[in-house]
């Protein structure tokens, strides 16, 4: 079996960041995701789409992510269902994310230059739990020392390897 969603759109509203009791950040947003064809009056129709992240992710999420931004999901869909005050039985399907990497670089000019983040927790649960870890694309600043920079980070110089150092 697999559940697996990707989607590429834009933020109609800044993101909403919550605590649970616990004291587990979730956020919450929606994207809108174009649709591959046009109406019959020639317009362009989206989707919109609920996410939700949990962690670390959600709160770096609410933190870079802003309304209009254009963003890539990876995840999950999920459905739930509750009882409303009227006692009518409400389904809810939403994408949770464990994956979230910014397309744009911000636009109030204190961006990341262009170079994108990227986000991503693995989820163990339908809850949104499991263990975090996070991959940011830069430097962080840093560049007195090559300790701290990625030995892998692509600075377009070629990469020397000899054949002896090849394994096939």
């Amino acid at each position: 079996m697999l559940n697996r969603v990707i989607l590429i759109g834009r933020l109609t509203k800044d993101p909403e960041l919550r605590y649970t009791p616990a004291g587990v950040a979730v956020t919450q947003f929606t994207l809108a995701v174009d649709r591959p064809f046009t109406s019959q009056g020639g317009e362009r129709e989206a989707d919109f789409i609920p996410v939700v992240t949990w962690r670390q992710l959600a709160e770096t999420c609410a933190n870079y992510l802003r309304k209009g931004r254009l963003t890539a999901v990876e995840g999950r869909i999920q459905v739930r269902n509750y009882e409303n005050n009227e006692g009518k039985r409400v389904y809810v399907t939403e994408v949770i994310a464990d994956n979230v990497r910014f397309l744009e670089s911000n636009r109030d000019g204190g961006g990341s230059g262009g170079s994108s983040r990227e986000e991503s927790s693995n989820n163990s649960n339908n809850s949104g739990g499991g263990n975090n870890r996070s991959n940011y694309n830069s430097n962080n600043g840093n560049n007195n020392s090559r300790d701290n920079q990625d030995p892998f980070s692509d600075d377009g110089k070629p990469i020397d390897i000899s054949d002896d150092d090849l394994p096939f």
